[in-house]
C-alpha cells in the first residue's frame, strides 16, 4: 500500500527515468492546472530535485504558478511493468533565460537548446508512492513530433524568439496573480 516519505529512492530515480509520459499539477490560488508532459524532458538532479524543460507553446500557467509560489505535485505512474504511482510534492524555482543556470541545464538536453522557453527547479518536499494497481498496461508507440516540428519550424523561420517573448506569460494570465 500507499507510503509518504521526504526524498527520492534510488528505485524512485530509475523509475522516473523510464516513464514515458508524467502530468504536472500546479496552482497558484487560481484554477488548478494538469498537463501531460512528454518528450525527453525531465532530469533528476539529486534525491529531492528534479529539472523540468520546458518548450513553447500554449499557456505557461506553469511559470504563472511558480512565479506566486504556487504549490507543484508531478505525477508519474507505470503502464508497463510492474504498477506503482509516484506523486511528488514540490515547490518550483524558475530558471528562464537570464537566470545565471539557463546556460547550464541546456546542456543536460542536447540539441534543443536554444528552443527552450525555460526551466524549472522542483523542489521536492513530500513524496507518497502507491501501488497503482487500477492503471491499465499500455504499450509505448512512439512520440509525437508535432511540438518539436513546430518549434524547430519557427526557430528556422527567425520567428522563435518573438514568441518566446510575446508568450513568457501569455497575456490571459498576467493579471491572474
Amino acid at each position: 500500500m500507499g507510503k509518504q516519505y521526504k526524498k527520492l529512492t534510488d528505485s524512485d530515480v530509475e523509475f522516473i527515468k523510464a516513464q514515458k509520459l508524467f502530468y504536472l499539477a500546479s496552482s497558484s490560488g487560481q484554477e488548478v492546472n494538469l498537463s501531460p508532459k512528454g518528450y525527453d524532458s525531465i532530469r533528476v538532479l539529486n534525491h529531492s530535485a528534479l529539472l523540468f524543460m520546458n518548450f513553447p507553446g500554449s499557456g505557461n500557467r506553469t511559470y504563472r504558478d511558480a512565479k506566486n509560489d504556487g504549490e507543484f505535485t508531478l505525477v508519474f505512474n507505470a503502464f508497463e511493468g510492474e504498477a506503482k504511482i509516484l506523486r511528488l510534492f514540490c515547490k518550483a524555482e524558475i530558471i528562464d533565460p537570464t537566470h545565471h543556470d539557463f546556460t547550464k541545464h541546456t546542456k543536460s538536453f542536447g540539441e534543443i537548446q536554444s528552443r527552450v522557453r525555460d526551466f524549472f527547479v522542483f523542489n521536492i518536499y513530500a513524496i507518497e508512492s502507491s501501488c497503482g494497481m487500477s492503471v491499465p498496461e499500455m504499450e509505448y508507440k512512439k512520440e509525437r513530433r508535432a511540438l518539436y516540428n513546430w518549434v524547430v519550424s519557427m526557430d528556422k523561420n527567425n520567428k522563435l524568439q518573438a514568441y518566446k517573448d510575446d508568450h513568457f506569460i501569455p497575456p490571459n494570465l498576467k493579471d491572474l496573480s
